[in-house]
């Protein structure tokens, strides 16, 4: 020992021959490094920094820990890693050589707790090389209120990772103050107020900045909307106007919708123009979906907040797991990547019958949950749905002048796949029939989505304010048991919806749905009462099924 160093020497191989390679290990430890002696001989070093680890929604802290002692080298990882965890050992040693650090040259021990948490993902690159700088004494600084996020290139540079947004808000809560991820991921993390997140975009900088070299600065979220289209518009579509009734008075309640009609009427054209009339997301709301996306990666480049409303579109083709979410690592489906949006599925019938029976618990309760061997995570789901399909398969069943060419036993298997209950499920049925030749000529201007979209924030605003309080938002997820109170029915009302009861046959699940529609109805209209023509719009939306599936 001299001058407060103990040196020692091992042998190392390089290009054939045979060479002392030293690692200098200083007598004095910080704060969150040990030694262990063993009569006056150094024999280990051991480091810890702190990193985040996520499973579905939840994000969880993680220890890294790094103990370096006598032995033949090696590289060992445990804390319970999967194969990319695993594959960090070979991207750390590479971006240690090729950024001008020393690989220590002993047996290398790393931990991961706690450690009966899987650990998942290449995330804890950097955490893992910054453990090793520290417990080889490369690195020497404060880093108790850090934590530090990554994946790792072979030169040393970071790549962007997922999950940075939930991880950052669950590390703020934890009491850390701050966060180094990839340049890429420093916005997203910068909308966790609270907590200095500091994008990194090799290791070289990151050395400099915490021997206290040079200066960074903290990011600044990026709440600009330019990488999503701008919303299409309610003007571009001609006639239809008992269809642009029926999703206005959906999106001011945020009520699922099924849209029948002839190929060419117009149904994709209208659902892909409904987030143009949905009112703006809340902060929270558009925090929880972009974590969702952040999760996913499906988080747009340089997009920090997602403050548009998802609309998700998928192919009829779509697996059970793609649609509701699954995997061996559980991972948000379609319908949780449609939160706080709209999801649309067009040719409902096409879709597998597994596909299209598993949306009906997250249709009730707003939340998703898989279950695996190694847990159980729930994701949110609350969207709107909105289904489009032909009368049959040819398209023209009831068409007044185009023949069709299906048999009535063709018909049938057609309407049939799709099920009772999820109709059930369903708050209004649209017919949308073939536009005339007269309006679709016609030079008349058609109202535009800004102004529907005002009648939807006035409608949204009193339920906001009747609400108050209340876990819900929207006259859609009233519960059963707040019915009768948030649903007050003058007597006229009462009994339309009593005869209307009897004569259709509703279930209890449907009679609430059209109570709620109703209620919906009011709102636009600013009635404090549901009053007979409410009533009776309400349940106009709940007799197409009578003419189609009831009526093969």
């Amino acid at each position: 020992m001299k001058d407060g160093f103990v040196k020692f020497f091992f042998p190392s191989a390089k290009l054939g021959s045979i060479f002392q390679q030293r690692v200098v290990f200083p007598a004095k430890l910080s704060y969150n490094e040990t030694s262990i002696s063993e009569e006056g001989r150094c024999v280990g070093m051991v480091s810890k920094i702190y990193s985040m680890g996520l499973y579905g929604m939840e994000a969880f802290p993680v220890e890294v820990e790094a103990d370096l002692s006598q032995g033949l080298p090696a590289f060992e990882l445990v804390g319970l890693p999967d194969a990319a965890v695993k594959e960090s050992r070979d991207r750390v040693r590479s971006a240690l050589k090729n950024c001008g650090f020393d690989f220590p040259v002993s047996r290398i021990t790393m931990n991961l707790a706690p450690a009966d948490k899987k650990k998942e993902g290449p995330i804890y690159d950097l955490p893992l090389l910054v453990s090793l700088l520290k417990a080889s004494r490369q690195l020497s600084c404060h880093t108790e209120d850090a934590v530090f996020l990554g994946e790792l290139s072979l030169s040393g540079e970071l790549r962007p990772i997922r999950g940075v947004l939930p991880m950052a808000d669950k590390a703020r809560e934890a009491g850390f103050k701050r966060l180094f991820v990839p340049a890429e991921n420093a916005g997203e993390g910068a909308v966790i107020q609270g907590l200095e997140v500091y994008g990194i975009r090799d290791v070289p900088q990151l050395f400099a900045y915490l021997r206290g070299m040079l200066e960074l600065s903290p990011a600044v979220p990026q709440y600009g909307d330019a990488a999503f289209p701008e919303p299409l518009d309610f003007a571009d579509v001609k006639g239809q106007p008992e269809a642009k009734r029926a999703l206005e008075i959906a999106a001011s309640g945020s009520h699922n919708v099924l849209l029948i009609g002839p190929p060419g009427s117009g149904k994709s054209m209208l659902a892909k123009r409904l987030p143009s009339i949905l009112p703006e997301m809340t902060f929270e709301e558009a925090l929880e979906t972009t974590k969702i996306h952040s999760i996913r990666g499906k988080l747009p480049p340089g997009v920090s907040l997602i403050r548009t409303r998802p609309f998700r579109s998928p192919h009829h083709t779509i697996s059970t797991a793609g649609l509701a979410g699954g995997g061996p690592t559980p991972q948000p489906g379609e319908v949780s990547l449609a939160h706080n949006g709209v999801l649309f599925l067009d040719e409902l019938p096409e879709f597998a019958r597994a596909s299209m029976e598993v949306l009906r618990q997250p249709m009730e309760d707003g939340t998703v949950t898989i279950s695996r061997v190694g847990g159980t995570t729930s994701y949110p789901c609350r969207f709107m749905l909105v289904a489009a399909m032909n009368p049959c398969p040819c398209g023209y069943f009831g068409h007044p002048t185009h023949p069709c060419l299906c048999s009535p036993h063709a018909v049938e298997r057609y309407l049939g796949k799709v099920s009772g209950p999820l109709l059930d499920r369903i708050d209004l049925h649209i017919e949308v029939p073939a536009v005339p030749f007269e309006e679709l000529s016609s030079t008349r201007k058609e109202e535009p989505s800004s102004q529907i979209r005002q009648r939807v924030n006035a409608a949204r605003q009193r339920q906001n304010q009747r609400f108050e309080g209340k876990p819900y938002a929207c006259n859609a997820d009233i519960p059963a048991g707040d019915l009768q109170e948030m649903c007050q029915t003058t007597q006229a009302a009462s009994q339309l919806l009593g005869r209307a009861f009897e004569s259709f046959g509703f279930s209890a699940r449907t009679y609430g749905r059209v109570l709620k529609v109703a209620r919906t109805i009011a709102d636009l209209e600013g009635s404090e009462k549901i009053d007979t023509a409410h009533a009776a719009e309400a349940v106009q939306y709940r007799t197409l099924d009578r003419k189609y599936w009831m009526n093969k």
